[in-house]
C-alpha cells in the first residue's frame, strides 16, 4: 500500500548549467500533472508528462529550474535596450521618473541566458531523463514509506473495530430477556387478556428476529479481513479501501439501529468512531 503523498528532488548537470528536479505529490482522485520548465525544456513536456503517468493517481507537481552559477551568463542586450527605449520615450510623454528603470528591466527573467535557451539535444536529454526517472523513484520510495504508516494506523484502528465486534455477544443473552420483558409489560399494562399462548410465541419469535443481529456481525467481520487482505496484497488499493470502510460503516449502523441495549449501542459508537478515523485517511491512500 502506498500514500498519494510524496517528495523528491534531483540535481542534474548539463554541461555548465545546474538543472534542479523537483516534484510534489499529493491526494486527488485522478492524476492530475502540473509541469513546469523554462521554454527550452518545454518540446521535452509530453515525454515528461508520459514519465511522471507511472504515479498512477494523485496531484503530481514537477518542477525543473535552471542554475548557471558556474558558467558564463549571457545577457539578451538587444531585447532589455528595446525594451528600455520604448519605456524612456512613454516616460518623457508621460512626464514620469526614468531613474530605476535599468534595473527594474534587468531583473526580469527572460533577459537572461536566452542565448543558452536552444532546443534540448538527445544527449543531454538523455542525461535528464535518467535524472527524471531517479526522482520518480524517491517519490515512489517516499509514497511507500507514508504508505507503511497509515497501513500500520489502519491496522490499528481496525482491530480495535474487531475487538469491540467480540464483545457484543456477552450482551446477546441479557438483550433478548430484555425484549421479551419488554413485550410482556406492555400486555400487561395494556390489560389484554385471554392471550393465545403459542401466537403469542410466534409474534415473539417473529419480533426477535427481527432483532437479530448475527448476520450483521458475520458481515462485518468479512469486511473487516478483506480491508486486511487488500492492504496486504494490493499497492493501488485506497479506492477499493474506501468501498469496503462504507461496507463496514454499513453494517455497523444496522448494528445499532437493532441493538436494544444501551452496551451494544456503546460498542457501535466506538467503533462508528475507529471508522471515522479511518475515512479520514483514506482520501491519501494511492
Amino acid at each position: 500500500m502506498k500514500s498519494m503523498t510524496g517528495y523528491a528532488k534531483v540535481q542534474s548537470i548539463l554541461g555548465d548549467k545546474r538543472i534542479n528536479i523537483e516534484i510534489k505529490t499529493l491526494n486527488s482522485k485522478q492524476l492530475d500533472l502540473i509541469v513546469k520548465m523554462p521554454a527550452a525544456y518545454r518540446g521535452r513536456e509530453l515525454d515528461v508528462r508520459a514519465m511522471l503517468a507511472r504515479l498512477e493517481r494523485g496531484k503530481v507537481e514537477f518542477v525543473l529550474t535552471e542554475e548557471n552559477g558556474f558558467g558564463e551568463v549571457v545577457m539578451n542586450e538587444a531585447l532589455l535596450r528595446s525594451r528600455y527605449e520604448l519605456l524612456c520615450r512613454v516616460a518623457t510623454e508621460v512626464g514620469a521618473p526614468t531613474d530605476n528603470l535599468l534595473g527594474v528591466l534587468a531583473s526580469a527573467g527572460d533577459v537572461w541566458n536566452t542565448a543558452a535557451d536552444a532546443e534540448l539535444g538527445d544527449s543531454d536529454w538523455e542525461v535528464l531523463r535518467r535524472d527524471i526517472e531517479r526522482a520518480i523513484d524517491d517519490v515512489d520510495r517516499f509514497r511507500a514509506d507514508e504508505g507503511d504508516v497509515l497501513e500500520r494506523d489502519f491496522h490499528r484502528h481496525v482491530d480495535l473495530i474487531e475487538q469491540m465486534l467480540g464483545q457484543i455477544p456477552a450482551y446477546e443473552p441479557e438483550r433478548i430477556e430484555t425484549a421479551k420483558e419488554r413485550i410482556r409489560r406492555y400486555m400487561a399494562d395494556a390489560a389484554v387478556k385471554d392471550v393465545d399462548q403459542n401466537r403469542f410465541e410466534q409474534e415473539l419469535i417473529y419480533y426477535l428476529e427481527k432483532l437479530d443481529i448475527t448476520e450483521e456481525k458475520v458481515r462485518l467481520q468479512k469486511h473487516i479481513d478483506y480491508f486486511r487482505a487488500t492492504m496486504a496484497n494490493e499497492v493501488v488499493c485506497g479506492k477499493k479501501l474506501g468501498f469496503v470502510a462504507q461496507e463496514m460503516g454499513r453494517e455497523i449502523n444496522t448494528t445499532g439501529s437493532k441493538a436494544n441495549h444501551v452496551e451494544i449501542q456503546r460498542l457501535v459508537v466506538a467503533m462508528k468512531d475507529e471508522l471515522e478515523k479511518i475515512k479520514e485517511q483514506l482520501g491519501n491512500v494511492l
